[in-house]
């Protein structure tokens, strides 16, 4: 499983994102510990952590909306439309449908992993005083 985990992080982050993959929760960790490499298993526990980050990203929005003013306010929205359109897109042609599990895997591995990278990012502009 273990080889299966670090070879999904390997082909989703460093080709697509040029830095080493961001880091999952402890109750993801640990799921995936315990799936031993059981597709349906690990693919409850990428849904477990989609859920997370997706609550994570939302937040990370909505707290740098209400620092902005409206010009900038609209940007933004404009700026996060466009990114799940392609986030959703990019994402869903990691799920070749002849690809298997592993492709669905890594569709959904995806998903988590961006939604990362975007709260990370949107945390990094959100002003704090």
């Amino acid at each position: 499983m273990f080889i299966l985990t670090a070879a999904l992080s390997t082909t989703l982050s460093l080709p697509a994102y040029g830095r080493a993959e961001p880091a999952r929760s402890a109750e993801y960790n640990k799921c995936m510990d315990k799936s031993e490499g059981v597709d349906p298993v690990m693919l409850d526990c990428i849904s477990a952590e989609y859920t997370r980050v997706d609550k994570r990203l939302n937040n990370a929005y909505k707290k740098l909306m209400a620092k902005l003013n409206a010009e900038r306010k609209k940007e933004l929205q404009e700026a996060q439309r466009l990114w799940l359109k392609f986030t959703d897109a990019n994402c869903q042609f990691y799920y070749d449908p002849d690809g298997g599990t592993s492709a669905r895997l890594n569709a959904n591995e995806c998903s988590v992993t961006v939604r990362i990278l975007r709260a990370e990012e949107l945390e990094s502009l959100t002003p704090h005083h």
